[in-house]
């Protein structure tokens, strides 16, 4: 499994430890993944994502799961969620 947030695409970043004598050895900042599950009206139940924690608050700003896949284009979405904003748009329209 990937990682990388379903929602904002962050994945595994790379760079350096510098030590006190300036010596460089490579190191991963690895992104701050989480399980979470959102509730979906439109769908009438519980989607589990593996999203960032700031994934997370972007989709509660926008007013939960449903309205977040309404309001964004499908170019900034995953493959996943693009299928899931399927879904969603087919029951709402």
């Amino acid at each position: 499994m990937a990682r990388r947030c379903c929602v904002t695409g962050v994945g595994v970043q790379t760079g350096h430890n510098v030590s006190h004598a300036n010596n460089k050895t490579k190191r991963r900042f690895l992104p701050n993944l989480q399980q979470a599950s959102f509730m979906s009206e439109a769908l009438g139940k519980n989607i589990r994502l593996r999203v960032t924690t700031k994934g997370i608050r972007t989709i509660e700003h926008k007013g939960g799961i449903d309205a977040f896949l309404l309001n964004t284009k499908n170019i900034k979405l995953s493959p996943k969620i693009r299928r899931l904003k399927k879904q969603v748009s087919k029951i709402t329209a």
